[in-house]
Formats: structure tokens, sequence, C-alpha cells
């Protein structure tokens, strides 16, 4: 049931639009207001799907209801109702975040569309939101021990902000997809994610790679070609095995992060980027700084935010989840039934010391899908999956 709250301070036109609405659909709950400050106490109370508000009234007028409105409720659509000298008011309402306007006295038609225009606004908007914080199937994190919890805790605090996060882990243990929860989760969702693996580019490339370069500015530069920054701009770059970066990257990417401003190779101009930034590294970055392989004041630009990825040898309660997640994927990969483990089997895989992490255990789960009885067991487990 939709809930409409009317702000009217005279109540013969309360009451008018009240019944209307009422009368109108059985699905409206109307509440009602004599003033702004009454108002303002209800929407802090209560959930309205739509607030209709008059502009001039006495204690608090209607554009100071809206101020109020876009403060504590941002989420509230808000329709004014203003008299024949309000309009220039009115439209300025708009501009403040108001979703429209009647007039009074009101045309019955007009305030039926309007009413029914923004509560289907409001549903798309609350759609979309929920849409937002859904994460692709690909990306899942899988897991229900402490350490995945405080991660995904972690996430949903940092990714609607714009603060760089730096995660850190040994190889295999998921920290790209703490990367693209961030943000798929994040306001930049609908933006680019671009990731650049710095351990796999020669650290000759690499500037080119990540700031672009011009025609000519080296030997095979045959074109103008834009970068990694500049390809991400109004999304997100997830700079991984940033541990392995050049110094002399490591300076460009400082000045970047701090000027929001690059050069691409050879070119001396300044293009403007808006992108927000996520690394990782499986590198110790204190000690990497302390041997001077890594500078310490790009490691604060980075690290505003730290996510420490755990090892799977550090959350064997999560294994028998995997596992399960694993053997579905790899079946629908492969067209086959998905393959069911025994308890005994499992009990064992959770007891190996997984120095591959989740990758490593993967590569288990297929290669004992495959080789394995019907349903895998401890012996299939003892034969198959011995390093």
């Amino acid at each position: 049931m939709a809930k409409i709250l009317v702000i009217e301070d005279e109540a013969s036109i309360r009451r008018v639009l009240v019944k209307i609405l009422s009368e109108e659909n059985d699905a409206y709950k109307v509440d009602e207001a004599e003033d702004g400050l009454a108002g303002i106490e209800k929407i802090k109370k209560e959930d309205y799907d739509l607030v209709l508000c008059d502009i001039k009234m006495p204690k608090m007028d209607g554009v100071e209801v809206l101020e109020a409105v876009k403060k504590i409720k941002p989420e509230t659509p808000m329709v004014m109702i203003s008299g024949h000298g309000d309009l220039d008011t009115a439209v300025n309402t708009m501009r403040l975040g108001a979703f429209d306007y009647i007039s009074k006295p009101p045309d019955l038609n007009r305030l039926l569309n309007t009413v029914r225009i923004a509560l289907d606004t409001k549903v798309l908007k609350v759609e979309n939101t929920m849409l937002k914080k859904k994460v692709s199937k690909k990306y899942e994190m899988i897991g229900n021990s402490d350490a995945i919890g405080h991660i995904k805790d972690m996430i949903e605090k940092v990714a609607a902000t714009d603060a760089r996060v730096l995660i850190t882990g040994p190889n295999g243990t998921g920290k790209e997809l703490v990367a693209h929860w961030l943000h798929q989760k994040s306001d930049r969702s609908k933006g680019p994610l671009v990731e650049v693996n710095c351990a796999a580019i020669p650290s000759e490339l690499i500037e080119s790679e990540l700031f672009g370069h011009i025609k000519g500015a080296f030997t095979s530069a045959v074109k103008d070609r834009a970068g990694k920054f500049e390809t991400a701009n109004g999304g997100t770059l997830f700079l991984d095995e940033i541990g392995d970066m050049s110094l002399s990257a490591q300076a460009k990417v400082l000045r970047a992060l701090q000027e929001n401003r690059i050069q691409r190779v050879g070119h001396d101009k300044d293009i403007k980027v808006d992108v927000r930034v996520v690394a990782a590294t499986n590198k110790d970055l204190n000690k990497e700084i302390a041997e001077g392989r890594f500078r310490e004041d790009l490691y604060h630009r980075l690290a505003v935010i730290l996510i420490q990825v755990p090892a799977l040898n550090d959350r064997r309660a999560d294994i028998p989840m995997l596992i399960a997640h694993f053997s579905a994927k790899i079946a629908e990969e492969q067209g086959n039934t998905k393959k069911e483990f025994t308890d005994e089997a499992i009990k064992l895989l959770q007891e190996y010391d997984w120095t591959g992490n989740i990758r490593e255990l993967r590569n288990v789960v297929e290669r004992l899908i495959i080789l394995g009885e019907a349903k895998v067991s401890e012996s299939d487990v003892r034969m198959f999956a011995s390093k």
C-alpha cells in the first residue's frame, strides 16, 4: 500500500486532497499535516512513498520542508502545491529536487496523473537501488565464516564512497572478487571497471598502458592510444599486483591520484580523469617500502581502506560451501549433472593444506568430478586429490 502525506495549512484544501486520493485508490493510505513542522515530524517517523506539500505555510514554508526532506529522506519524492503567485517559487523547487508541482485549485486529472507517475518513479528507483546492490553470480564470494562476513560488511560500508581501497592477501584467495563487489555496489557501477595486472606488463610498457601515449612517443607507437586511466573514467580502475609496479610508474600514479590528471607518454598536455582506484597485492608493502621498492607516499594514498583477504587455510569452515559451488558451476560449464561429495570426502578436503588457496581447491574439485565416482568418496580424494 502506497503511503502519501499531505502537508497543507488550509484545512479545506487539505481535506479535499485527502478525500480525492483516498477515494481514487484503495491502495493509497493518506496522512495529513497542518503545517511544515508537523509534516517533518511525521516524515521522520514514517517512510512515505510520496509527499504533497504546500509552498506558502506558517512556521515553515514548503521550500524549507523540501530542503529538510532531501536531507533526512532524500529518496522520498515531493510534489509541491502552489498558489497563483507562487509559480516562480514552484519552478525553483524543481531545481531543488521536487518531483513536480500542481497549482491551486488542483485539477483532478492533473493531480492524479502526477501522483501515479511519482509513485511509479519511486518504485523504479527502489528496484534500481536493489539491483545495484546485487552482485553478478560470476563474482560471488562464497562462505559464511567470520572472515568473509567481515569483508562483506566492509564492502557494504565502503562501496558507496569514493575512498581508495587496498586489498591484500595471498595468491588465489579471490582479491579480484572484492574489487568487483566494491565496483558493482558503488555509485560508479554504471561506469567501467578496468583491470590492470601490473605484474603481467613489462616495466617499460606499464606507463603507456596506464596513461596512454601519442603517435611517435616510442618506436611501436604508430597511433595515439588512450590508457587505462582514461578508459576507466567515471568508473573504477583495479590495479592488481600493485607491488610489482616500477618506481617510475608509481611516481606517475601518485601524481594522478593527487591531481586527478594524467599525461600520455610523449605529451605534456594534462587530461582530467574521474576514477576510483582499487589496488591489490600479495606482497607485504611495508617490507617493500623498507627495502626501497615501493613508495611510502603512494602506499598511504592507496591504503585509505585496507581489506585483508584470508588464506583458505584460515577459513576451512567455508570449504563445504565452496565445494558445492564449484561442483555446480563445473557441471553447468560442462553440461553434466552436478556431482555430490560424501561427508567423509568433504571432511578430508577440509584437512588439506591449501597453499594454492581457492584457485587450487577449484582445480581439485574439477579433477575429482572428472575422475571420481558418481558420488565423490573419501577414497577418490585420497587417490586423485593428493599433491
